[in-house]
């Protein structure tokens, strides 16, 4: 099973620095506007060294690294005195605005391919440049962004102690609380790693920076002998629980079925049918989810905001996953030619569809924390975009640095 390990963290030097302003999202989710009020906060944003841009020229993953180093000489970064691990919490509201918490612990899991059985891809992953990040990691030679992994070793959370009060604490812009806490205590850091390491692993986020990182670690081991500490990579790892996560949908924008009447055309497919319709105010404030949840339905929306619920009969398809994504792409491929696109959020999809950005958007249910199970013991895939895990861990609450 996949050794977790504690290690010596960057961390912003406390003293000095705000979480709320120096930390950021992960590199994936930002705009360009997102990235330059990040770096209005304060001068050493990790998004600087996470996330180079264009405008910064071809040495930029060089620079990256040489402002982190800069960062370290100066005093901005200080490195832990011993190995930890590092709890981390984040507390927000679900789409129906009900308070949830995620805890998990960062620290270094050791790389391992997807065919030896210890760290599982939960879903399959869309074409996407990977030489950015491998670039980045190159020049920086440092792990950033951490991974996030789901643990199937039940019990895990109740070994992460966060009864005293937390190292850090913040609110993010978006009003989800982050909260750290340093494990330094032996016994317990011994007592985590041997529960992460005593069951398979399943990658919630982060599938191509793994990937990257399997890469670079091929390539010291080419270069150096040894992979060092290229052989494992930052990762976030919670228990793959209902208590622990919060799984949100990734809707579909539906492109190149502008004619068609989608509602209706999927309606029309053996043991589908209409079961219900919801006003464009219950699809911006998300309370059409519970109207699918009760139907066993999909949700059209069209140009004017409301949408026509949809249910697809799952028995009509024996051979698909369970899940609202695969019997709506399979649905989709019998009605004609298509492209998609992925969003989450139910106002920011139904926008879309209103914007005429989209022929039409189609919003799903998510995926259940047991089927993600099931799927992860049975080792196969879901189909692309089929969760999107909430809140996002922050990028800078510490960094790990394989010099």
């Amino acid at each position: 099973m996949p050794p977790f390990s504690a290690f010596r963290s960057l961390r912003y030097e406390p003293a000095r620095f705000a979480p709320a302003d120096v930390t950021a999202p992960p590199y994936d989710v930002l705009s360009a506007a997102d990235r330059i009020a990040l770096v209005a906060k304060n001068p050493h944003n990790a998004v600087l060294v996470d996330l180079p841009v264009e405008e910064d020229g071809p040495d930029r993953y060089d620079q990256a690294g040489h402002r982190l180093q800069m960062w370290s000489d100066e005093g901005a970064l200080v490195r832990d005195p011993a190995p930890e691990l590092t709890a981390y919490r984040m507390t927000t509201t679900d789409d129906l605005g009900r308070p949830v918490a995620t805890l998990g612990v960062l620290g270094a899991l050791t790389l391992s391919r997807p065919d030896e059985g210890e760290i599982l891809p939960h879903e399959h992953t869309t074409p996407k440049a990977k030489s950015d990040r491998l670039d980045l990691l190159r020049g920086t030679r440092t792990n950033l962004s951490a991974i996030w992994g789901l643990s199937l070793s039940h019990g895990l959370s109740s070994l992460i102690d966060i009864a005293d009060p937390p190292f850090q604490s913040w609110t993010d812009e978006d009003g989800t609380l982050h909260e750290t806490w340093r494990i330094t205590d032996p016994a317990a850091i011994d007592a985590i790693c041997a529960a992460v390491a005593a069951s398979p692993l399943v990658i919630a986020d982060g599938h191509h920076r793994y990937e990257t990182s399997l890469a670079y670690r091929d390539e010291r081991r080419t270069a150096d002998g040894t992979g060092g500490a290229a052989d494992a990579t930052l990762c976030y790892v919670v228990e793959l629980s209902d208590e622990q996560l919060t799984v949100r949908p990734i809707h579909r924008l539906v492109h190149g079925l502008a004619d068609v009447d989608l509602p209706a055309a999927l309606a029309a497919l053996p043991g589908a049918a209409i079961v219900g319709t919801a006003p464009a105010d219950e699809v911006t404030d998300g309370r059409v989810l519970e109207a699918m949840d009760r139907l066993g339905a999909i949700a059209v929306v069209s140009r004017d905001g409301s949408a026509t619920l949809v249910s697809l009969d799952p028995t009509q398809t024996p051979e698909l996953d369970d899940l609202d994504s695969a019997r709506l792409a399979h649905a989709l491929s019998l009605i004609g030619p298509h492209e998609l696109t992925y969003q989450h959020g139910t106002d920011r999809a139904q926008a879309a569809a209103v914007g005429g950005e989209a022929d039409w958007a189609v919003l799903i249910r998510p995926v259940t924390v047991a089927a993600i199970e099931d799927n992860a013991h049975s080792g196969e895939r879901m189909p692309p975009k089929s969760t999107f895990f909430y809140p996002k861990p922050r990028t800078g609450i510490v960094f790990r640095s394989l010099d």
